[in-house]
């Protein structure tokens, strides 16, 4: 059975070495190489490759970013030089991680293990959620957030983000150009996102500081934010007291 495989790396000597090792595999067949985060998820959507061997860090949206808005779930090798995150965390799943620069026979044994799986008619999604629960402890705060818009993926700035609002199972994000919705808790934002910036200021709502204009009195013993777009935030006690320490109420 043949398999079919992409290559996203924006190292052009990384992905020469890929392909040179891939000779070896006569049941895999490339169906493409992209240098970008961008082209290269569009390729999985649109190309849906059994295997995908990505890099971390790349211009426009990172291998994890990707990972987070795949519509198709193929089997994942991670080939990156970011050692930041917990080696032993990808290790310990089926889809598995190289660490540049890394061995013929490392990658023989990762490939082969890839292959057993898809063989095997595991699903991928599983093993990439649990790739992305082990990553998210170890992840440094959230500079930038992806999110769809339409058929086009955005990335946003944390600092252009007015608030996140509690929506189901997701945020919705609210910006000065518009809203998203993103497959996130509130409970992970708090993790991830900078304390001194972000403040749950109540169960629905974490409030960008930056954009608090005024607090007000909204009746005898609560309050609500004033934003700069002049919209009003409810704010609950104990959102009150975290609202007051960071901005010295």
């Amino acid at each position: 059975m043949e398999i079919r495989a992409i290559i996203i790396e924006d190292e052009k000597p990384a992905t020469e070495l890929l392909l040179h090792y891939l000779k070896t595999f006569s049941n895999i067949i490339i169906c493409g190489t992209f240098s970008d985060g961008f082209s290269g998820l569009k390729a999985i959507n649109e190309l849906k490759p059994q295997l995908v061997f990505l890099d971390i860090q790349m211009p426009k949206l990172t291998g994890i970013e990707i990972l987070e808005l795949l519509d198709h779930k193929p089997a994942i090798i991670f080939t990156t030089a970011y050692d930041q995150y917990a080696v032993k965390a990808f290790e310990a799943n089926a889809i598995d991680y190289l660490l540049k620069p890394f061995s013929s026979d490392r990658f023989t044994t990762a490939v082969n293990k890839a292959v057993e799986k898809i063989y095997q008619n595991q699903n991928s999604q599983q093993a990439i959620s649990s790739v992305i629960t082990a990553l998210e402890p170890h992840q440094t705060k959230m500079e930038r957030i992806a999110v769809r818009a339409g058929s086009k993926i955005q990335v946003i700035p944390v600092e252009d983000i007015l608030y996140f609002e509690a929506d189901g199972d997701y945020v919705k994000m609210h910006t000065k150009s518009g809203n998203y919705l993103k497959e996130k808790t509130m409970k992970y934002l708090e993790n991830h996102l900078d304390s001194s910036k972000f403040i749950r200021i109540h169960r629905t709502y974490i409030a960008n500081v930056d954009t608090i204009q005024r607090v007000e009195y909204y009746d005898k013993e609560n309050h609500v934010a004033v934003l700069s777009n002049n919209e009003k935030l409810k704010i609950s006690s104990s959102g009150y007291k975290l609202l007051k320490s960071a901005i010295n109420l």
